[in-house]
């Protein structure tokens, strides 16, 4: 009988190897973001008590009610749950540790979340969330920087424009006044309330202005307006929030029917939608929560910040035909028959400069090996023969290997005799892979550089021998004026202008022989 296979619970996906370098991109992004805004990292635990959420949230909302995964601890007794939001927990965590203790702190987090949802395209029962709290703040600037900085994110990110949807919902006593002019408009059109709305009408009666019942919308959209009961001191705030993404040239919508799902917003409350991803079309949301940390136990503080759905904004940068540079090495390590220690040796010196190699495993037939280091997406495949390995310790002769030409093409070729170990013009050649440990790189043959001139520092170089070219990652920047772009800009410097090269070579056996391009690697061990 066939063993049953295990699958993934609904709703909670696998991030695969293709999916990586879409994350990674983005966790870059956001991460360097936070730190050019002053933001700190902070994580908290995926686990909390459900208390805290029933508190912070609030009892009457979707995610307490229905969407948070909850369960007592067998061992203790504890009523817990899967974080479902992250804001909750930053500020136990803040209250709990005393971070407020010194002054404000800005902060993010990035991390899994969890909400028992019907599963579809943009929403997902374990889901991951980026997200940013400044707490001690209190006017609209910091409000109008998180704003801006979301703003800087999209672009960064490749998907602006993205549209900025704004309200105000005041202080609670603004709300409370707007509660029972809301209730009684809602109480005069009963006959029209669905189930929700009914069940909401006397416990959260704002829920029914977010309400996505087609059969609804000409009542919400009919109902006295929150801006109408806020206070002068409510309406100055938004106006100076909106002065300021005006002077910076966001642009943006009031939303009077937006109000989050969230018990602890005050004041500010934005979210930030697209039209490319259907129903799910807000990707980011947040605002003021000025009584959060009272609500908790702490000592009030003013608080704003935002989270947003991670796998959503990748579903648009999806949209938007984002698609970062990919490949699993720089180099990839191709060897003949007993050559294994030889490729080791190369790849680990590799290693030591920060340059990821893979060693082939599998068939060792050639052919394969090359089509294998062209499909890893490899700068560079370093070619290890018979040939090159019976040369010795003390011979020159090396290998070749190839690098990607202009026109994006592998350019796949071995020399051999001679043309393995002349260094030719227009010609680069590594000799920093070596068992003695030289940490120099010999680029090239150049005009202008005397023989016997020193062109590096920290005594890692060496003398420059008939008009080579030396340098290594701590190579005097005035020695290079100008070096290629990528790994060779960090570890390869050369001079990129073609009036310094003074001739080329031919590399190559029979009809694959062709002449030295300028971005080939000469590669020599010693």
């Amino acid at each position: 009988m066939a063993i049953e296979k295990i699958q993934a619970i609904r709703g909670m996906s696998d991030m695969l190897p293709e999916d990586a370098p879409l994350w990674h991109f983005f966790e870059k992004e956001a991460s360097s973001l936070a730190k050019l805004y002053g933001y700190q990292h902070i994580r908290t635990p995926i686990v909390e008590q459900t208390r805290l959420f029933k508190r912070g949230i609030g009892e009457v909302t979707d995610i307490v009610e229905k969407e948070m995964y909850s369960f007592v601890d067998s061992l203790n007794g504890d009523e817990l749950s899967l974080r479902p939001e992250n804001t909750a927990s930053v500020v136990r965590a803040c209250i709990e540790h005393n971070l407020l203790y010194e002054g404000p702190k800005r902060l993010w987090y990035m991390g899994p979340m969890f909400r028992h949802e019907r599963p579809q395209r943009g929403r997902y029962r374990q889901f991951h969330q980026f997200g940013m709290e400044a707490m001690g703040f209190k006017g609209p600037d910091t409000d109008a920087e998180q704003l801006l900085m979301l703003n800087r994110l999209w672009k960064r990110l490749g998907i602006a424009p993205v549209r900025l949807e704004l309200n105000c919902l005041g202080q609670l006593e603004d709300r409370k006044a707007y509660r029972e002019v809301l209730i009684k408009y809602f109480e005069a059109h009963k006959d029209v309330l669905d189930e929700d709305a009914t069940r909401r009408l006397y416990s959260n009666p704002l829920r029914i202005l977010d309400t996505k019942n087609p059969d609804m919308q000409d009542l919400v959209n009919n109902a006295p307006k929150l801006y109408d009961s806020l206070s002068e001191e409510s309406k100055q705030f938004l106006a100076d929030l909106e002065a300021i993404l005006k002077a910076e040239g966001i642009d943006y919508v009031v939303n009077p029917r937006l109000v989050r799902g969230l018990d602890y917003y005050n004041l500010t409350v934005f979210e930030w939608v697209t039209d490319k991803l259907g129903a799910q079309g807000t990707i980011c949301g947040g605002g003021r929560y000025d009584p959060l940390i009272g609500m908790l136990g702490g000592r009030d503080a003013p608080a704003c910040g935002f989270a947003m759905g991670i796998e959503r904004v990748l579903e648009l940068m999806k949209e938007c035909g984002v698609k970062p540079e990919s490949r699993e090495c720089d180099v990839y390590v191709v060897w003949d028959k007993a050559l294994y220690l030889n490729a080791l040796s190369a790849a680990e010196r590799l290693r030591d400069a920060d340059i990821a190699a893979i060693i082939h495993s599998g068939s060792m037939k050639f052919g394969n090996q090359m089509k294998r280091a062209d499909a890893s997406g490899a700068l560079y495949a370093l070619v290890i023969g018979a040939d090159e390995a019976a040369a010795g310790h003390d011979s020159p002769a090396g290998f070749v290997l190839l690098h990607k030409g202009p026109d994006g093409q592998s350019v796949l070729h071995r020399a051999q005799g001679e043309q393995a170990r002349a260094v030719q013009a227009g010609q680069r050649r590594l000799e920093g892979l070596c068992p003695r440990g030289e940490k120099e790189f010999v680029v090239g043959l150049c005009k202008g550089l005397p023989g016997g001139q020193v062109l590096s520092r920290h005594g890692l170089g060496r003398r420059v021998n008939g008009g080579d070219l030396v340098a290594h990652p701590h190579v005097d920047a005035e020695a290079v004026p100008k070096a290629l772009r990528g790994l060779e800009s960090e570890l390869l410097p050369v001079l990129d202008d073609p009036a310094n090269v003074v001739g080329q070579a031919a590399v190559g056996i029979g009809d694959e022989a062709r002449a030295l391009q300028h971005h080939d690697l000469r590669l020599l061990v010693q």
